[in-house]
């Protein structure tokens, strides 16, 4: 459950609103007015109750310390909410008041009211995606041809550029939108079977019934109730979680990339933020280190859902149960970090002159492999290679540069000159296609 003291560290207002126990008291009650209405254009019950009951549901004043006193003894939430909005109606029309919740069961509340809210969250993610990648596309584009070092095992490897880090980080956030937008219809979908998915109470108007009230919610309609299949959930959690591990991923860069040594990027500075309750001088990667704090707590969470789907029969218990908590903590722990992700990548500086630096560090080591390649026609590539690899042990053991051990080399030098070998050490020179990369995935953005 989310604490008051950090619901702002981790979480964003926006989304902590979507799965306030008050959005959800709310949900709940939307479901039940419109199941009213659609029972009321189906016949099930009588017109003159619908006008009543969606009053009482709209003007119920819930008292939540009783609600969650109540359901504490009830076992879910549902059952004294629908106690309470049935004595509101009666309050002004008995009758009425005895055709709510007329052959639904608490979990169709409960499930129906969550999609409701998993749509509202859904419109949040989206628009912090949009924010994401709109800021990943700029970086991409005004770095496209900046070099920096690429790693490996966190080793210097080969040059690539920065902007082909931020192509990266885009094109993922652009295959988790595609995946919000392909999942929708299935996930946002009503569920409504009555106590064990037959609508049996409702005689042969069940299916009826359900298409109205899929209709009023404006939820896809499926072809079976899906109390007992979990799917629909855990494919929400497993959408939230990569979400979360992309931003993770650019989050650790980020964080690596701040340390003194590196000093590739910086975070966006503020007025007390980054900095240290002791240390004047430091600027920490704050947004990052929430970030992976929430991408710690991911993995737990989506398990609890995927274990919580092996359920019993037709409606079960544990499992169900057990999404009340873990999937509204993933959304909101999804939430925060996207917002933290698109105020990361606005705000991110970028030091071109600490990544020249940092290409240099090595003395010409990390263009080894260029130079092998230019001489593996002459020379052969497994030749070229030890003949390489002697000369940067060589280099390294003495403290000089790659290009003075190339130079000297008897078996390079009749091959290349030492001008030839220097442009050959020039990591603006060994970027392969990072520019048609980046091309790439910013006219599929700028497409989309």
């Amino acid at each position: 459950m989310p604490s008051p003291l950090l619901a702002p560290l981790f979480g964003s207002p926006a989304m902590e609103a979507v799965w306030s126990d008050e959005a959800a008291v709310v949900a709940m009650l939307h479901f039940e007015a419109a199941l009213a209405v659609a029972e009321g254009e189906a016949g099930v019950i009588p017109a003159s109750a619908v006008v009543p009951i969606n009053a009482g549901c709209m003007m119920l004043d819930v008292d939540m310390a009783a609600l969650a006193e109540a359901a504490g003894i009830a076992g879910n939430t549902a059952i004294p909410l629908v106690k309470m909005a049935t004595a509101k109606v009666a309050e002004a029309d008995p009758e009425a008041a005895k055709w709510v919740h007329y052959g639904a069961t608490s979990q169709d509340v409960m499930d129906s009211g969550l999609v409701l809210q998993l749509r509202s969250a859904f419109k949040l993610i989206e628009a912090d995606l949009a924010r994401a990648m709109a800021a990943a596309a700029a970086l991409a584009k005004d770095h496209r041809d900046t070099p920096m070092a690429g790693r490996t095992w966190l080793q210097q490897a080969l040059p690539i550029t920065f902007g082909l880090k931020m192509a990266g980080t885009l094109d993922a956030l652009m295959r988790h939108r595609e995946r919000l937008a392909e999942v929708r219809p299935r996930i946002l979908a009503l569920q409504f079977g009555g106590a064990a998915g037959t609508l049996a109470s409702l005689g042969g108007k069940g299916p009826e019934v359900a298409r109205l009230l899929a209709q009023r919610l404006d939820l896809s309609l499926p072809d079976t109730p899906w109390h007992g299949q979990r799917d629909r959930i855990l494919e929400a959690a497993s959408l939230m979680a990569g979400l979360v591990a992309t931003a993770a991923k650019v989050a650790r860069d980020v964080a690596l990339m701040m340390q003194t040594e590196v000093g590739e990027v910086l975070e966006p500075s503020a007025p007390g933020r980054g900095g240290s309750s002791t240390m004047p001088h430091k600027r920490n990667p704050t947004l990052s280190a929430t970030i992976l704090g929430a991408a710690g707590l991911t993995p737990q969470l989506l398990a609890t859902i995927a274990a919580g789907g092996a359920g019993e029969h037709e409606r079960f218990a544990g499992g169900w149960q057990s999404e009340w908590l873990a999937l509204p903590e993933l959304a909101r722990l999804a939430g925060g970090v996207l917002a933290r992700l698109a105020e990361l990548l606005e705000g991110l500086e970028v030091m071109p002159e600490r990544m020249r630096v940092n290409l240099d560090a090595t003395g010409g080591l990390l263009m080894a492999e260029a130079v092998q390649m230019a001489l593996a026609p002459v020379l052969g590539r497994l030749a070229a290679h030890d003949v390489i690899e002697a000369a940067c042990r060589k280099a390294t053991g003495e403290g000089r540069a790659l290009l003075d051990m190339l130079a000297e080399d008897a078996a390079i030098a009749p091959h290349a000159s030492r001008d030839c070998l220097a442009e050959l050490l020039d990591p603006a020179g060994y970027l392969g296609a990072a520019g048609i990369f980046v091309d790439r995935v910013l006219e599929r953005y700028a497409a989309s």
